[in-house]
């Protein structure tokens, strides 16, 4: 079964939590703390594999989960940091944030990786809160969460050249013959339901070809799946558009042409690329005089007349597509210029923290860096409590909220947690 997109929801592992702890050695007076700080939480990363093919394995994952942390413990020791979950997934796979649209990875090469969500930062023992002032801290921190996101895992396959064109016009027949591929071939509309992969030798030489679903009108909106299979097409060098030159099914030059529009509308980029055209079908009585007719509309692509029942040119065209190759073979694999419109980042100062008034007496704040700041506090202590009420100060909370007409008994609200304003509250 051959899957090339898989929507799932992951979470890196949470930190670990940080340790409140005291020296207990019998002859040492005021040991001080010696809690140790809780270990990173596991991250999650993808890593190419060659070896795999479709998006199988990711299909009925509906949630990865990454490693916990260890927590810290007394003597000063450290977690262990929660191990890393290594997921491998085909090259060629995008990597999508579905809440932003932004591309997160693009694996293109064999052991490629890339950390698709970040573990949660340990939380601090006691002993790192040890200051002149305070010698005996009594507070440590939860660890973090990890980094929790919904991605779309995208397969477009990795190839030198894509044969495209319209159902039945021979492109399974082709890469059959030329290479060593053994793609499924019959008489009626969409034979292939996905792309197959053949790798052609020239002499010391090989290159892959890609043979592509058959397009029809409005593939590049969606009909018939098409969209779907062009996608596939943005990652090849050079295209080859086969043209059934017979004209017992299609009109050849109306069947290029409306493929060539669909190429043009999915992407610029794609319409573009280098590319020959494959007259098929040169065994037919009818393919000779259509050949003629076709040649005088067509202008700066050159045509190869084929035939893979007679092999007519078959060497001809293995080795005019080993030229283009190698022509292009600087060319990456997959077209940049595809990403520019998803991975736009706009570098900005954003406030660390927004106030919203829910109800009369009532306010709500959010803000990534004061909710993390929230998840690390313990709350069983007086210290831990004046400690985040401080830093909620230096972060400008208290006077912003004076500033929005908060009055002394308000309630202020951070994720699951109520707090009482007190416009006097000693620090």
């Amino acid at each position: 079964m051959f899957i090339d997109e898989v929507i799932l929801k992951i979470i890196a592992g949470k930190g670990g939590d940080g340790c409140t702890s005291f020296r207990h050695e019998k002859f040492v007076e005021m040991g001080g703390p010696d809690g140790g700080n809780g270990g990173k939480g596991g991250n999650i990363i993808f890593k190419g594999d060659e070896g795999l093919k479709t998006l199988i394995d990711l299909r009925y994952k509906k949630l990865i989960k990454g490693n916990k942390g260890e927590n810290g413990k007394g003597s000063n020791r450290t977690g262990a940091k929660g191990e890393d979950v290594i997921i491998k997934v085909p090259v060629g796979t995008t990597v999508t944030d579905e809440e932003t649209g932004l591309i997160i990875c693009d694996i293109t090469k064999d052991k490629e990786e890339f950390i698709i969500a970040t573990g949660g930062r340990g939380g601090k023992g006691n002993a790192a809160f040890k200051t002149n002032e305070n010698k005996a801290p009594l507070t440590s921190e939860y660890g973090l969460p990890g980094e929790e996101r919904t991605i779309k895992c995208e397969l477009k396959l990795l190839a030198d050249v894509g044969l495209v064109g319209l159902p039945s016009v021979g492109k399974s027949s082709i890469i059959n013959t030329i290479s060593r591929a053994n793609a499924k071939v019959a008489s009626y509309h969409f034979t292939t339901l996905s792309p197959n992969l053949g790798v052609v030798k020239v002499n010391d030489k090989s290159f892959v070809v890609a043979d592509l679903p058959g397009l029809i009108e409005g593939a590049s909106e969606g009909v018939g799946l098409g969209d779907k299979f062009l996608k596939h097409a943005m990652r090849t060098k050079v295209i080859a558009h086969v043209v059934d030159m017979s004209g017992i099914e299609y009109d050849p030059y109306e069947s290029y042409i409306k493929v060539e529009n669909e190429l043009k509308k999915y992407n610029e980029n794609l319409y573009n690329k280098p590319r020959i055209i494959i007259a098929n079908k040169m065994d037919i009585s009818s393919s000779k005089e259509n050949l003629e007719e076709f040649s005088k509309k067509i202008k700066n692509i050159e045509i190869i007349p084929i035939s893979t029942v007679t092999k007519e040119n078959v060497d001809k065209l293995k080795y005019k597509l080993l030229d283009l190759v190698e022509k292009h073979k600087d060319t990456s694999t997959y077209d940049n210029l595809e990403f520019e419109n998803y991975v736009l980042y706009e570098f900005k100062n954003e406030k660390p923290y927004e106030i919203e008034k829910e109800s009369e007496n009532t306010w709500v704040i959010k803000g990534k860096k004061l909710e993390d700041l929230l998840r690390m506090t313990k709350f069983n202590s007086d210290e831990a409590t004046l400690k985040f009420a401080r830093k909620l100060k230096r972060m400008g909370v208290d006077e912003k909220l004076k500033e929005l007409g908060a009055k002394e008994g308000d309630i202020v609200k951070i994720l699951d947690f109520e707090f009482e304003y007190e416009e006097r509250l000693k620090y």
